[in-house]
């Protein structure tokens, strides 16, 4: 078999760079990564932008990779486009059809799943916005304490200041199709997590039959402990590869 090419979708608030680690590692064992934008608009469009990206960037075979709400978007793009093999969810939704973030969050004990989200969240308009949306930013406590708590102080602060918010329609959209029901899984769970509580993800990464990976890291742990998840992403190209 081909040696797959590596997709890493990233989550909110973040970019392509919050794989840097992760996708350097890979690089020096010779594979070719690639890391789209992920738009952050809405699960149906997200979702069909890294799609359309499969389809033309890549040929051969594929293992998608998904971050946070990047999980969320992999799980509806796995199966639109390109020759996918296999998913591995990184401190992610794993989400079923007709769930949302907000769905999976409520009652879940995150740190974003509180009754007034603007102790959390700085939220502001957005040109072309349909009505009643708008874009969420991380404020800085929740960075410092929730979102990256286990990476130095300064490089919390430059998460904070490099942030790409979220919109709030993109976390009430619901998944269309879940593409985990035909693709096997891998799922790293960070077991200091404070936005996708462990015990939250544990269950959805249960339910899609994935191979679960324990990790002591906070939301972010492809960014402060990227050996894991490259061992896992390389446990599921060896997987696919046999």
């Amino acid at each position: 078999m081909t040696q797959p090419t590596i997709v890493l979708v990233h989550g909110a608030w973040a970019d392509a760079s919050s794989w840097n680690a992760v996708a350097t590692d890979l690089q020096g064992r010779g594979f070719t990564v690639l890391a789209p934008t992920n738009l952050l608009r809405g699960v149906a469009p997200d979702a069909a932008y890294v799609a359309s990206f499969l389809a033309q960037r890549t040929s051969g075979p594929v293992v998608l990779v998904g971050h946070s709400y990047g999980g969320a978007v992999i799980t509806n793009a796995g199966t639109g486009g390109g020759d996918v093999k296999a998913l591995v969810y990184v401190d992610a939704f794993i989400p079923d059809e007709g769930e949302t973030v907000f769905s999976i969050l409520g009652g879940s004990g995150s740190a974003l799943d509180v009754p007034d989200p603007t102790t959390v969240l700085d939220v502001a308009g957005y040109p072309g916005a349909p009505e009643g949306d708008a874009e969420a930013f991380l404020k800085p406590v929740t960075v410092h304490d929730s979102f990256a708590q286990d990476l130095p102080e300064a490089d919390r602060w430059l998460i904070h200041a490099g942030q790409r918010p979220i919109t709030l329609g993109a976390n009430a959209s619901p998944t269309t199709t879940a593409a985990w029901k035909t693709l096997p899984s891998w799922a790293v769970v960070g077991t200091e997590d404070r936005v996708i509580p462990p015990a939250t993800q544990r269950s959805m990464a249960e339910r899609a039959g994935a191979t679960i990976t324990d990790v002591a890291a906070s939301h972010v742990s492809m960014v402060s402990h990227p050996s894991v998840v490259v061992d896992v992403i390389l446990a599921a190209v060896a997987a696919v590869s046999d």
